[in-house]
Parts: C-alpha cells; sequence; structure tokens
C-alpha cells in the first residue's frame, strides 16, 4: 500500500496548493449559530503538504476551538491525523491516529487502541474539524456499495443524493448518509467539495455561499420533513379498537390495580375492568398485559423541541412535555406533532425566551433594552404561549418589570437566574419558578458570581458540598420557596453527566444504553463532562450527592418539583427518574410526578395524565414494574398516544438505536 502526504488533482477545493498559507489561499466557512456569526472554519495546506483545519464557534463562553492535521492515502483513506485544542465544553482535545498499511492505531477519549490494518476503512474522529465528513462523503461517492466502513466502529452509508439548482444558477446536491448519528447526516456538495453542513442551528458554510445560506437551509428543511414524514407514516399504527388483557393498571394514587382489561376506542379509554369481566370482541385488537404495566403517558416538563427528536420522545414513552425556549415556529412544529404528520409528543406549554444582549447571550431571542424585552414578552402573548423564561445575561434591574408585564398578560415567569442576582432576589422580583438545580445551589454562593460563563457550573460543582441544609439560610431559602409557591425543576441528570463522568469513560447517566447507540452518540458520553482531576473528581461527586440530597429535601418539605431534561430525549428523562428514586423519592411518588402530577400542573389533567375512562388514550406498556425497580422504566414496549399505536422498537431501529435487552 502506497501511503502519500498530498494534494493531488481529485483533492482540489480540499487543498491549496501553497508551502505557507495566507488568507487568500485558504477556503474559509462560516460557522453560524442561532442566525448569528460565531466562528470560521478553514482549510489549507502545510509547508508539507498536509491537510490543515481550524474550527472554532462560541456560545455562550462555550464552544470548540481545534486545531487538524490529515494525510491521505492514494485510497483517499486516513493515513495520518492529528487533532489539538479544546472541545464544546472547553475540555482539552488531544486526539491522533496513524497506519502504516499492516497496523492501524489510535489514541482518543476511550484510550489507546491497536488492530489489524483495514485498506477500507476511515477513522472517524471524536472531536474535530468538519473535515472528515468531507473525506467520507468523497468515498461513499466513490464505492458502488455506497457504504463505508469506520473505525473504531461502525458504518455510514449513503441513502439519498439530491440534486439543486440554486437561485444563482449553480448546482449543488444534497447528501443524506445514515449511521452516524441517530438523525440522518446532511452535506452539502459541489461535485466533491463540502459547500456546507446544516444541522440544527449550527451552520457551516463556504463563504461564497453565505447569501445563499437560508436558501439552502429551506431546501434541506423539505428534504428532512419529506424524510420525517414518510417515516411518521411507516412507524404509525392506526388502531380502532383495542384490548389491553390482564395487565397491571398504574393508578393516580400510585398503586397497581392487577389483572385488568383496558378497552381504547378511537382516541379514548372506553373502560377498566378485571381481566374477563367481559367478552372478547372479535374485531379488536388484542394485546396480552400480562405481567405487565400500564402506564399513562409520562410528562417531561424540561424540553427544547426539533423535529427530529420527536421520535425520542415516543420511544421513551413521553407523550407530553413543557417546551422551556425555543424559536417562534414552535407552534407550526407542534401542530406537525398533534396532526402525526411528524412523530412527536404533545406540546402542553410553550415558554418564550429573552436574553439580553452580551458575549454570552442564548442568540434564541436577545433584546438590546428593556423596552424591547416588554415587547418580546407581547409578542410571545400573542402567538399563545404561556410562560416567559429569562436567561442569564437579563439585567437585574429589568427583571421586575418583566416580571410585571407577563404576569399582567396572565403568563408565568421562570429561568436561570439573571448574572449578579441570587434566587431569592428573583424570586421576590416575581419568578414562578426556577431551572436547573445549580441555580438554587448559587443562591448561597455569591451575587457577584458572573453566571452568563460556565462558572454556574464549576462554582456550585467545587462549593456546592459545602451547602448545610440545616443551615439558617438554607432553612429560610427553602421557606420562601415555600411561601412564594416556587416550582423547582431541578434537571438532576445532566448535572450528573457534567460532574461524574471520567473522560475517556462511559458516563454514568447514560452508562445503561450507550452500547445501544450510533457511533458517535456513543462517542460523545466519553468526553468527561465539566474538567476536574485530582481533589476535583471528590469534591464533585460530593456536590452532586447534596444536589440528590437537597430534591429529597425540597420534597419532603412540601416544595413542587418536576421531572426534566433539558438533553436527549426519553433517555434522559428515564434517568432523571431513576435518579429521584435513587435519591430517596418513593417510586411510587416519582412516577406520579411523572403522570398525573405534571398533567395537573400544566392543566390537562381532565385528559392526560391517569388511566381513566373517558380520558385521551395517552398508555405506554412497560415489561416490568417500575414500583418495584425504577429501571424498568426503561422497558417501554410501546407508546399510544390518542389511540395512534407506535412500537418502541421500530421507533429506535429508524433512528439505528437497538431496543432494550
Amino acid at each position: 500500500m502506497k501511503y502519500l502526504l498530498i494534494a493531488l488533482p481529485c483533492l482540489v477545493g480540499l487543498l491549496t496548493s501553497c508551502a505557507d498559507a495566507t488568507d487568500e489561499q485558504k477556503t474559509k466557512y462560516e460557522v453560524v449559530f442561532r442566525e448569528k456569526l460565531a466562528g470560521s472554519y478553514e482549510k489549507w495546506t502545510t509547508e508539507e503538504n498536509n491537510l490543515r483545519f481550524h474550527y472554532a464557534y462560541t456560545d455562550r463562553g462555550r464552544g470548540p476551538e481545534l486545531e487538524e492535521e490529515i494525510a491521505l492515502n492514494d485510497q483517499q483513506f486516513i493515513s495520518k491525523q492529528t487533532i489539538s485544542g479544546v472541545n464544546y465544553r472547553k475540555a482539552t482535545v488531544v486526539e491522533s491516529f496513524e497506519s502504516n498499511g499492516e497496523k492501524a492505531s489510535w489514541q482518543n477519549p476511550q484510550g489507546k487502541a491497536e488492530v489489524d490494518f483495514d485498506p477500507n476503512k476511515l477513522y472517524f474522529r471524536y472531536d474535530g474539524s468538519p473535515a472528515v465528513y468531507e473525506i467520507l462523503a468523497r468515498l461513499l461517492l466513490s464505492v458502488e456499495s455506497k457504504r463505508v466502513e469506520l473505525y473504531p466502529a461502525g458504518t455510514a452509508e449513503l441513502v439519498a443524493q439530491y440534486p439543486f439548482e440554486l437561485s444563482d444558477g449553480r448546482s449543488l446536491s444534497l447528501m443524506m448518509i445514515k449511521g452516524l448519528d441517530m438523525n440522518p447526516t446532511f452535506l452539502w456538495m459541489m461535485g466533491e467539495d463540502m459547500v456546507g453542513k446544516i444541522t440544527n442551528n449550527r451552520h457551516v458554510i463556504r463563504e461564497d455561499f453565505s447569501s445563499l445560506r437560508l436558501e439552502l437551509k429551506a431546501l434541506q428543511d423539505k428534504v428532512e420533513d419529506d424524510f420525517l414524514i414518510e417515516s411518521a407514516k411507516q412507524l404509525t399504527h392506526e388502531v380502532v379498537q383495542v384490548l389491553i388483557t390482564n395487565v397491571n393498571v398504574f393508578t393516580e394514587e400510585g398503586t397497581l390495580l392487577l389483572g385488568q382489561d383496558v378497552w381504547v376506542e378511537g382516541q379514548r379509554l372506553e373502560k377498566i375492568e378485571p381481566h374477563g369481566s367481559s367478552p372478547l370482541p372479535e374485531e379488536a385488537t388484542l394485546i396480552n398485559g400480562d405481567g405487565k404495566t400500564l402506564m399513562p403517558g409520562l410528562f417531561d416538563m424540561h424540553t427544547h423541541n426539533t423535529k427530529f427528536r420527536g421520535i425520542l420522545h415516543l420511544a421513551g414513552g413521553v407523550t407530553s412535555v413543557r417546551d422551556l425556549a425555543n424559536n417562534k415556529q414552535l407552534k407550526a412544529l407542534s401542530a406537525q406533532f398533534n396532526n402525526n404528520e411528524i412523530l412527536g409528543p404533545r406540546i402542553v406549554t410553550f415558554c418564550g425566551i429573552i436574553d439580553g444582549s452580551g458575549p454570552f447571550a442564548n442568540q434564541r431571542n436577545v433584546v438590546d433594552n428593556l423596552e424591547e424585552g416588554l415587547a418580546e414578552v407581547q409578542d410571545y402573548k400573542d402567538l399563545g404561549y404561556q410562560q416567559i423564561k429569562l436567561y442569564s445575561s437579563i439585567r437585574p434591574e429589568w427583571v421586575r418589570p418583566l416580571v410585571e408585564k407577563a404576569h399582567g398578560l396572565g403568563m408565568r415567569v421562570s429561568g436561570h437566574i439573571p448574572a449578579y442576582m441570587t434566587a431569592s432576589q428573583a424570586i421576590n422580583q416575581g419568578y414562578n419558578e426556577i431551572q436547573h438545580m445549580n441555580m438554587l445551589f448559587l443562591n448561597f454562593l455569591s451575587d457577584t458570581i458572573d453566571t452568563r460563563t460556565p462558572l454556574r457550573h464549576t462554582m456550585p460543582a467545587q462549593h456546592g458540598a459545602d451547602l448545610d441544609l440545616n443551615s439558617k439560610e438554607y432553612l429560610d431559602f427553602v421557606q420562601l420557596l415555600k411561601t412564594k409557591d416556587i416550582l423547582v425543576d431541578p434537571t438532576l441528570a445532566i448535572f450528573e453527566n457534567m460532574y461524574l463522568s471520567q473522560k475517556g469513560e462511559p458516563s454514568p447517566t447514560y452508562s445503561q444504553i450507550i452500547d445501544r447507540l450510533p457511533v458517535m452518540n456513543q462517542r460523545g458520553f466519553y468526553s468527561g463532562g465539566l474538567q476536574k482531576s485530582g481533589a476535583q473528581v471528590d469534591r464533585y461527586k460530593a456536590s452532586f450527592k447534596r444536589m440528590l440530597e437537597v430534591l429529597v429535601d425540597l420534597y419532603e418539605k412540601g416544595i413542587t418539583v418536576v421531572p426534566g431534561t433539558d438533553g436527549l430525549p426519553g433517555f434522559l428523562y428515564h434517568r432523571e427518574l431513576e435518579l429521584y428514586a435513587e435519591a430517596g423519592i418513593p417510586n411510587a411518588e416519582v412516577l406520579k410526578l411523572a403522570t398525573i402530577k405534571s398533567a395537573k400542573i400544566t392543566g390537562v389533567d381532565d385528559e392526560f395524565g391517569s388511566i381513566k375512562a373517558g380520558k385521551k388514550a395517552d398508555l405506554i406498556l412497560i415489561d416490568g414494574n417500575p414500583l418495584e425497580d425504577m429501571r424498568d422504566i426503561r422497558k417501554i414496549e410501546w407508546t399510544m398516544k390518542e389511540g395512534k399505536l407506535y412500537y418502541a422498537k421500530e421507533l429506535y431501529n429508524s433512528m439505528g438505536i437497538q431496543h432494550f435487552k
């Protein structure tokens, strides 16, 4: 096998022909994040004729900054690669790959490995620039099978290629690749050269196409929608009458009714009665529930919905959600979910976000002054939103007038605690609820912490273990929560991942499911969360343990807490419920929080949240009993949303995920 450090004609567009690249000799891309220019991606060749790349963007003080060097062999596979810098959470990245025709070896967040060289495998890095996607795209276009095997594991497949002529007359193609991620990967190509990679809110676009970015996005959106609409047709099982026989039914009181027959007619629950009370109907779809648990559809009380995330919610048994900050087009997505045009949960709470301008602004909806903020509150109200979420860059002096405006319109107010405020101050100025447990812990540190920055995570991680639950300061704060009827949305699972996970080891938050996921999703859960070393490791563990203790203490003192994720749908929700149980809240009470209590909080308990005749048929069938073992909440066989049936195994498989074993 011949190996080259090359700049060949077949790589025109990927390379320049210079020894020392100037700006004119680099190929440059813009990185647009949430419709703001956030960084850049550049590629060029070095004096040694290697491919070089620089990739960086910023997001509220976070974001990667990476240098990458790649050599290709004459078959266009990577023969050598080095990556250095920091990842999205500013953790150090040191990664390398090398092959010599006999052996292939690498060092990445999972450690070091060496295997026999396979000339038909491409090394796919953990953290890095978009370079590998362009290299992969060229390989997929060149091989007859349209499939490429990957080091260390996995397979990428080109499933479709869509030609487009743009408004300026240039022709591009959109490649859809599956196997890397739960969602398809889309790449915009001009021949063999990557023009753009549009993924959710992050767009990487070559500078000469920057004026056409929104045109490309609109074309890709249509392709994505068509794909999801077709998936919904294939994955939805329309049923008219269903009888679930001899099943154990979870009640509003947190108990089980054993051996019940549950009748579903259309979208509604018709009756629940002891097994065998009525003859079996010939025309009904019969489901054997023997030894299994039937529960109402679950409520995730902290989500940020996208069209691709909906399937994961349903596969995980979540049929209703609160969306706690999104773009102003969320109502359109909600209608698609409700019409089953695209698979997804019912959004029962719409929450608009407002943040102040500055280097750490959320970027979803930023205002420069109070007047603009007040106008945004009205705008969200006019759109039918019920809640406003204030974010970290809101000026403290804006909080009271923004709250008063929202309350005057009948809207609730929640959010992060703005920088240089405490939770107590925000509550006394009218907050109705607080997102994230770290925001409560910051209340006991200082109002001088710039919580716009990662300090909002690292300070509670370092000092949270010192919080004394018997101190007057803490007890007074809990009394304030109770007096003001403040809802707490702790999202504990994301802090477990940040505080406890170690680089190179599977995160404890995802360890139960990591092997079921596509290759790129697996890799994300080896990154280690917040940077930590030495004494910090035990310190962060102690701080997370104190968070669990606070959760139970708040629950026992009558503070309303709700389970939500702010992350990977379904899987992270299951872990959230497990953490509530591990912390010491009885399983039955955890499951009530996930169903009937959340339904009451969101005002939809007349239709959802429990299994009663006349209510909508939102149901999940569990192969186990989560009242005895909360881990059984993962063993969902199917989800029913308003009488439509979705098999979890089919939903997961459509995203390249294995079903539970």
